[in-house]
């Protein structure tokens, strides 16, 4: 049996009614929805962002210190040793001997016997200058002199001669006294002739150019085949002296007391070359003399210092950082210099008591070398002191050591290398707890 149909428009009211209030009650409840959820966000942000403080002991109104707010901090333990007082002035390497050798006589370059860059022996043969010129005349002043020995020795018979018959009245005196002159003419004419004669032999030994000391050449200035002449500019080649080899440097006049009294001891004072950014060191030596006269436009004075350079790592003209050691303190109180801070009174440090508390200890210091600093007085040996996470430190100050580093604070301060492993690892803590 068919249902009946209802005709929309005989609804009843309230299905009417709902069906045009729809879409006003679906805006209500999209509003509703959002509106929770920003408030369920607020609170969520509420609570992570507000600060969590974890007290012991009592509430932080009382003044207990919380636990969060320890530093964590790296330390170091003060203890005695030797600090040695250097100073460091800026030096030139300068060869003791550095010759331009020169041709000493005129002519063609017949031979090169060097090669470029070879070390030469006092005495070794470096070039040969054409001889023949000079052996030419070498033969001739020979002739002349063999020529005017001759003459001289007939002169000096014939005045024999004359001095008998003077003696018997059988000629003038005069002829006699002038014959007398003849010889001593020709013994001077023997002489000059003998003088050129050597002349010509030393111009043969110029023409073989020799090294005037041990030493390196250089790059050759003239090639085989040229004209040399005596004195040119440039020479022939450079040779320089390395082995052993100098370093000037200049100390300045208010050092000049404590080093010149250890040069008239007669104590050697070493010095040590590094490189011209001052992170390595070339090579050791000792200084060999001090310069006569201060320079009154620098108010420095010049010193050289003598190194063996066996393996050549000074170079002249090189520019090297001289460390030179004037003495050494002996059982002073080492202190490392990343824990000394200055303040209003000067230097102090934050040192760490028993209870892992700081205090602030003012200080006086001494010399320092490289990053260890003498504390002369302040301080007593065993003193435990903060080297890196001083920056929100106060006299009362709770801090936390770093379980390495605490374990390296009795043990490693005698050595520099894991007193600075102990301040890293307290400086990653460090950073770690401000994070």
């Amino acid at each position: 049996m068919d249902k009946p149909t209802r005709d929309p428009s005989e609804a009843p009211a309230h299905e009417a009614a709902g069906r045009q209030g729809g879409p006003r009650g679906g805006s209500r409840r999209r509003l509703l929805l959002w509106g929770t959820a920003l408030v369920g966000a607020a609170v969520i942000a509420a609570a992570f962002l507000r600060p969590h403080t974890h007290t012991t002991g009592g509430s932080g109104r009382h003044g207990h210190q919380a636990v969060g707010d320890a530093q964590p901090v790296a330390v170091a333990t003060v203890h005695p040793g030797d600090m040695p007082i250097e100073l460091t002035e800026l030096g030139t390497v300068v060869p003791i001997t550095n010759v331009t050798v020169q041709p000493r006589v005129d002519g063609y370059l017949m031979q090169v016997l060097f090669t470029e860059g070879q070390h030469v022996k006092k005495g070794d043969l470096l070039a040969l200058i054409d001889t023949r010129p000079y052996e030419v005349a070498l033969a001739q002043y020979q002739g002349q002199l063999a020529s005017d020995i001759a003459q001289l020795q007939q002169a000096r018979v014939d005045n024999d001669r004359y001095q008998r018959l003077v003696r018997q009245n059988s000629i003038a005196t005069q002829t006699a006294q002038d014959q007398q002159y003849k010889v001593a003419q020709l013994e001077g004419t023997v002489k000059v002739d003998q003088a050129m004669v050597d002349n010509e032999k030393l111009q043969l030994v110029y023409c073989h150019v020799i090294a005037p000391v041990d030493g390196r050449v250089g790059i050759r200035q003239v090639d085989m085949g040229n004209y040399v002449t005596a004195g040119q500019t440039n020479g022939l080649v450079i040779l320089t002296q390395m082995q052993p080899i100098s370093v000037i440097f200049t100390l300045p006049e208010t050092e000049l007391g404590a080093v010149a009294e250890r040069l008239r001891t007669g104590i050697a004072l070493p010095v040590a070359a590094w490189d011209s950014t001052n992170t390595r060191k070339i090579a050791d030596g000792t200084v060999s003399v001090l310069d006569s006269q201060i320079d009154t436009s620098t108010g420095t004075v010049r010193l050289r210092s003598i190194f063996t350079n066996q393996d050549e790592t000074l170079f002249p003209n090189q520019f090297v950082n001289a460390h030179l050691l004037v003495n050494t303190q002996h059982n002073v109180l080492l202190v490392p210099t990343n824990a000394v801070q200055t303040g209003p009174n000067g230097p102090f440090t934050y040192v760490v008591k028993p209870d892992k508390t700081v205090e602030v200890r003012d200080i006086k210091t001494g010399a320092t070398h490289g990053d260890v600093v003498v504390a002369a007085s302040g301080l007593k040996d065993g003193d435990v002191v903060v080297t890196d996470g001083t920056d929100r430190l106060h006299a009362g100050s709770k801090v936390t050591i770093p379980a390495a580093a605490d374990a390296r604070t009795g043990t490693d301060t005698k050595t520099g290398a894991d007193t600075k492993a102990g301040t890293d690892n307290g400086s990653r803590s460090g950073a770690q707890g401000r994070q």
